[in-house]
């Protein structure tokens, strides 16, 4: 063993030091036609994944393609040009921050996953559901939900379990599911800015430092504005009256259910002092917070027991649970997942080639933080907001820590302008098919982006200095 690690050792030492002579070493292709050709195999790419819903091609295989092309092309100039690791070591660093958002995102959605499993978002649904609310109550309800359990699960999930209620109750009024939609997917966008946890791009700013887990909580009251504008104003249009009778039937939560609601926050808890204390990333904190799962999960296993009917088991027979950790890591959204690699790798080729030291320059140089970050919010509801932060954390403009604040609020919710903006309206879109479409959310664009204006300047107004 010992001989075989030093083997490995001395082919990796003389790669090492080789990285380290090319690292500095970076050519402007901007105006070569490698540089040319990775931008048009980008655009296509990314047009592809515009076009998913209509041609039912997952988002991460053009971006996956893409990605790889992208590369080649920058390693195969280098190379020729006596360069060869100099894209190599560009090319892990970007691989690097990918692992790091990938293990983060792996461990909340296998938590998502269980507490799905568990029946917790089902019993909250029935719940709802059984109450017998208003139209108006309804719509206020699963918005504000949506707002305030996003920054803690993700807005994609959260915005598909309170479009669950709306179904339930409201197919009878496609008007009411519409505007709930809508509702919901501007609550959890907005609730998702002002979380580390709530979107994938305030979890890329709070791993990439720029700013801390405490801080993000002073875009709260912007956040609370851009929700409550639109939501005010559409509640007019509201039909009024309840929902006809619903059955009373209740979804149990499963057995330890919410023992893992309370290991997911304790891992919460575990990735923030991981970052906070020990000054380690926190996705080592959130992976230590995996095990806490996969612990409890063989106590389930071997100690829980669900209510099944168990008139036909041989006496003596005991019906173990069948909760299984790696069942739920199956079940995570790998498509999303490999999407962002795709993402981050792509448009960490563009920023080698130096693409975004030109965007970046146009932007914050010509233009004004400000006026940028408002931009970035814009571009996101056409883009993702995925690459578009991304890019902006690579050119890392020299601007105040206020102006990193707007940008991630900008970000965040500037996805709600347009229903293809955000990953939980696209998935809304979906689920309500029929209901809620590109175009009923459109016809509300003017109101959404008097919210997104007015969060704006209440976020200068009070974090401007």
């Amino acid at each position: 063993m010992k001989q075989l690690l030093f083997i490995l050792l001395a082919m990796l030492v003389p790669s090492i030091a080789f990285a380290s002579d090319d690292a500095h070493q970076s050519v402007n292709l901007t105006a070569h036609w490698v540089g040319y050709a990775a931008i048009v195999i980008f655009v296509l790419a990314y047009t592809l994944v515009i076009l998913e819903e209509q041609l039912h091609l997952r988002k991460s295989k053009p971006v996956l393609l893409a990605a790889g092309l992208i590369w080649i092309l920058i390693a195969a100039y280098y190379g020729a040009n006596g360069m060869p690791h100099a894209a190599e070591v560009a090319i892990r660093h970007n691989f690097l921050e990918y692992a790091e958002l990938f293990f983060f995102l792996l461990v909340a959605m296998t938590y998502i996953n269980a507490m799905l499993e568990r029946n917790v978002f089902d019993a909250l649904r029935d719940w709802l559901v059984a109450k017998g609310f208003s139209y108006k109550a309804l719509f206020w309800l699963t918005g504000i939900l949506a707002f305030f359990i996003s920054p803690i699960a993700d807005n994609l999930t959260t915005a598909l379990i309170m479009c669950a209620v709306v179904l339930a109750v409201g197919k009878d009024e496609p008007k009411f599911v519409a505007l709930s939609c809508i509702n919901i997917v501007v609550g959890a966008n907005a609730g998702g800015a002002f979380s580390p946890f709530g979107d994938i791009t305030t979890l890329m700013v709070w791993q990439k430092g720029m700013v801390q887990f405490s801080e993000f909580f002073a875009l709260f009251i912007p956040s609370v504005v851009n929700f409550v504008i639109p939501a005010f104003i559409m509640q007019f249009a509201i039909t009024s009256g309840k929902p006809t009778a619903q059955s009373n039937e209740m979804t149990p939560i499963k057995h330890g259910g919410l023992v893992i609601v309370g290991l997911f926050i304790l891992t919460i808890a575990t990735a923030v002092s991981f970052h906070n204390f020990l000054h380690l990333p926190p996705v080592f904190g959130m992976m230590l917070g995996l095990a806490y799962l996969k612990f409890f999960g063989y106590y389930i296993r071997k100690m829980g027991r669900n209510e099944f009917d168990t008139s036909d088991v041989p006496t003596g027979h005991k019906i173990e649970d069948d909760f299984d950790i790696f069942d739920k890591i199956a079940k995570a959204e790998w498509d999303t997942l490999f999407f962002f690699y795709g993402v981050i790798l792509a448009v960490g080729g563009l920023g080698f080639i130096g693409y975004l030291g030109m965007a970046s320059e146009f932007m914050y140089g010509e233009l004004g933080a400000t006026n940028a970050n408002i931009l970035v919010g814009i571009l996101s509801a056409i883009v993702d907001n995925i690459p578009v932060m991304f890019a902006v954390l690579t050119m890392n403009p020299d601007m105040s820590h206020a102006q990193w604040l707007l940008v991630t609020l900008t970000a965040g919710v500037g996805g709600s302008l347009l229903s293809i903006g955000s990953a939980a309206g696209v998935a809304l879109m979906g689920q309500a098919r029929g209901y809620y479409t590109f175009f009923s959310h459109l016809k509300w664009t003017p109101v959404i982006a008097l919210g997104y204006a007015a969060s704006i300047y209440v976020h200068i107004l009070i974090n401007g200095s």
